[in-house]
C-alpha cells in the first residue's frame, strides 16, 4: 500500500541526465527526449512553424521561433511548460544565444530585421534593420554576429557588431546562404549555399570566402564543436554526417543518419552527436567514435534540435527543507533566475504551488528541485506532504530594467 501511495505522489518521467529540445515543423510542437534513455519524455505545443531553437545552459529557458507567426516561444525547462511567448513581428526563423547568456539574437525575416531578446526580462531590447535574415552566428567572445541574408538579388552575409548593434560589413555571396556557424575557436567561419556541394569557409578579418570543404549533395549545417578532433557537416542528400579534417578541409568519413537530417548538436559526451531527420521524424543519437547510432522517433518534420548542456549562465538561489521547515522561507529573485528546493530532512517532503504551476510532489531525502521563474510576481507555495509548511518566492524586475 505504502509503494502504491508513493507511486501515486511521483510526478511526470524526468530524465537522468541532459535533454534534448526537438522543433516538429509540421506539428508545430517540441519534442522533449531524455539523451541517455533514448525515449520522449514530453510533448509541448508552441507556435506555428517552429523553426528556431535554443536552449540555455544550466538549467535556464528554451526558446523557440514560429516561423508562421510572429512569436518566440519560452519554454521552462524545469518543468517543460510554456512560460510566454514574446511578440518580435512576422516570420521569426534562426536564432542565436549570446555567449554571456543576456540576449537571444532573433532573424525575423518577415520584417527585415534582428530583434534582441533580454533573457532576464522576456522582452525585446533592440532591432536593427537587415534583410531578409535567415540564421545567424555569433563569434565566441561575443563581440560579433553574422547574418545569413537571403535578400533575392543580394544574397550576403552581414556582419554586426554586437556592443553598437550596427552593420559593420558584408560578404556578397551568389548563393541563397543556408546556415552559418563559428567554430568553437573561432576561428574559422562556416557557411553553407543552396545548390553547392561544399561547404564554405570564410575569413571574417577579410570578410571573404577562403577555402571550400567538398561532401556530397545538399550540405545543410556544418560545425566544429568544441573537444571535437574534426569537423562534421550534416548532409542532407545521401543522409548523412560527414566528418573533415579543419586543416586540411579534407572529408574523412561519414555516419549514416535518417532521411533529409536538417540540424544537429553535440551532447555531454565528447564523440556523441545528435542529428535531427526532416524526412523520417526522427532523432539519431551517433556515437562517431565508433559509427554506431540509436533512432528516436519525434513528430512530424523535426528541424531544430538543441542540447541542454550544463552551464552558469542561469543564476541560482537555495533552499533548505530541513527541521520541517523551508529556509529561508521568502525568497527574492530576478526574472529568469532559478531556485533550487533540497530536502536536507529525514522525511520526504515536496514542493507545491499555490496557483498550481509545476512543482515537484514528492522529494525525497538528499533530492533536488529547481525551477526557474519567468515572469515577475509572488509565488506562494506549501509542502505537498505536510501542508503548514510554507514559502513564498517573490520574483522582482531589477530597478531601472
Amino acid at each position: 500500500m505504502a509503494a502504491l501511495v508513493l507511486a501515486g505522489l511521483i510526478g511526470p518521467a524526468q530524465a537522468a541526465g541532459p535533454k534534448a529540445y526537438v522543433g516538429n515543423f509540421k506539428d508545430n510542437t517540441v519534442s522533449v527526449l531524455d539523451i541517455a534513455g533514448g525515449t520522449v519524455l514530453s510533448t509541448l505545443p508552441v507556435s506555428a512553424g517552429p523553426d528556431g531553437l535554443v536552449a540555455a545552459p544550466g538549467g535556464g529557458p528554451v526558446f523557440v521561433s514560429g516561423s508562421s507567426a510572429s512569436t518566440v516561444d519560452v519554454i521552462d525547462s524545469a518543468s517543460d511548460t510554456l512560460a510566454r511567448k514574446v511578440e518580435v513581428g512576422q516570420g521569426p526563423q534562426g536564432l542565436a544565444l549570446t555567449p554571456d547568456g543576456k540576449y537571444v539574437l532573433v532573424a525575423v525575416n518577415g520584417e527585415d530585421r534582428v530583434a534582441w531578446i533580454d533573457v532576464a526580462s522576456r522582452l525585446v531590447a533592440a532591432t536593427l534593420a537587415v534583410p531578409k535574415p535567415h540564421t545567424i552566428a555569433i563569434h565566441p567572445d561575443g563581440g560579433v554576429a553574422y547574418v545569413a541574408s537571403q535578400a533575392p538579388g543580394h544574397f550576403a552575409l552581414v556582419a554586426i557588431d554586437l556592443r553598437s548593434r550596427e552593420v559593420t560589413g558584408h560578404v556578397a555571396l551568389d548563393k541563397p546562404p543556408r546556415d552559418l556557424e563559428f567554430s568553437a575557436d573561432g576561428k574559422a567561419l562556416y557557411v553553407t549555399l543552396a545548390g553547392v556541394a561544399a561547404v564554405q569557409e570564410v575569413d571574417t578579418g577579410q570578410n571573404r570566402i577562403v577555402a571550400q570543404i567538398p561532401t556530397g549533395i545538399s550540405p545543410h549545417l556544418a560545425q566544429h564543436f568544441a573537444r571535437m578532433p574534426f569537423g562534421v557537416v550534416v548532409v542532407q542528400g545521401p543522409g548523412e554526417v560527414q566528418l573533415f579534417d579543419p586543416a586540411s578541409r579534407q572529408p574523412l568519413r561519414s555516419v549514416k543518419v535518417g532521411q533529409q537530417p536538417h540540424w544537429m548538436d553535440r551532447g555531454e559526451e565528447d564523440n556523441q552527436l545528435l542529428v535531427s531527420n526532416e524526412g523520417s521524424d526522427s532523432v539519431s543519437i551517433v556515437d562517431l567514435a565508433s559509427g554506431q547510432t540509436r533512432t528516436v522517433a519525434v513528430g512530424h518534420a523535426p528541424r531544430k534540435i538543441a542540447v541542454q548542456h550544463a552551464g552558469a549562465h542561469v543564476s541560482s538561489h537555495e533552499v533548505s527543507i530541513a527541521n520541517f521547515a523551508f529556509q529561508p522561507a521568502q525568497i527574492t529573485v530576478a526574472p529568469g533566475q532559478r531556485v533550487t528546493w533540497t530536502n536536507r530532512d529525514g522525511a520526504p517532503h515536496g514542493v507545491a504551488f499555490a496557483d498550481r504551476s509545476p512543482g515537484q510532489d514528492l522529494l525525497l531525502p538528499g533530492k533536488s528541485f529547481s525551477r526557474v521563474f519567468d515572469a515577475p510576481g509572488v509565488y506562494d507555495y506549501a509542502c505537498s506532504v505536510h501542508p503548514y509548511m510554507t514559502g513564498k518566492v517573490v520574483v522582482r524586475a531589477p530597478s531601472g530594467s
